[in-house]
């Protein structure tokens, strides 16, 4: 199963950008979509449809325009979930879940932490997702958790991790929360297969920061530690350029 995460900054915006001839190169069984910006009734689904992707399923957040999920796959799942049941989590359309034989596959899109009041809202976030994922991996332990975390766990995975410190996605207190995810059972599967330094999946559209490299890597494919022996491959797609985020991908054999 090829599974790739993907932070469209914008799935009509994307769609402008040749998103649908790439999706068919790229060529994935199932795509994690954060970012979308869209709700289902805007979108021509046939088009999704016609690329190979009949079963799509979209949640959105209530305010237009604004954060949103999806999951896009070839072959119908067993069940979709979605959101979490927790309330200002779902209203922001964080949270989509398809349950495949074998595995479990999650599109998540975790708050960034913006000013003051967002980094509090994040925090609570981070708390309750931990709570519920301890709760979920009890009935579905095969979970693959992909998405935009919106943290940088390591110096490593980030361009200038002196000057970030005390930047919102690589504060103290996030990189704690994400290290204590991965040790909660999870595999980190890109840095499961590459140590190498300057490896991000975001760059800002200021100061000419993709050219030069200056990145952040924020979007994961947490694979559960019951799938580790059925781990392939984690890549880092970035020569896809239809957002400020590139897509990622984990390859497992399910």
């Amino acid at each position: 199963m090829k599974i790739i995460s993907y932070n469209v900054n914008g799935i009509r915006a994307a769609l402008k950008k040749d998103f649908i001839n790439w999706l068919q190169q790229a060529d994935p069984d199932v795509i994690c979509l954060q970012e979308t910006k869209a709700q289902k009734e805007q979108l021509d689904l046939d088009i999704f449809a016609a690329a190979g992707y009949p079963y799509n399923y979209w949640f959105s957040a209530q305010k237009k325009g604004y954060s949103s999920v999806a999951i896009l796959s070839k072959t119908a799942p067993n069940h979709i979930e979605y959101g979490t049941g927790i309330d200002y989590m779902d209203q922001e359309g964080r949270n989509i879940r398809a349950d495949f034989d074998g595995v479990s596959v999650m599109s998540l899109y975790l708050p960034s932490g913006s000013n003051v009041d967002r980094i509090e809202h994040k925090l609570k976030y981070m708390d309750d997702f931990q709570e519920y994922i301890n709760e979920l991996k009890k009935a579905s332990p095969n979970l693959v958790i992909c998405g935009d975390y919106n943290i940088c766990h390591q110096a490593i995975d980030i361009h200038d991790p002196v000057r970030n410190k005390n930047v919102s996605g690589f504060l103290p207190v996030e990189r704690e929360w994400i290290g204590n995810f991965i040790k909660s059972g999870f595999i980190d599967s890109f840095r499961h297969f590459n140590s190498a330094p300057h490896q991000y999946s975001w760059w800002s559209y200021r100061a000419n920061a993709r050219a030069n490299n200056k990145g952040w890597r924020l979007d994961y494919a947490m694979v559960a530690e019951p799938l580790q022996e059925k781990l392939e491959r984690a890549v880092i797609l970035s020569e896809a350029k239809h957002s400020d985020h590139c897509p990622i991908m984990v390859e497992l054999n399910v």
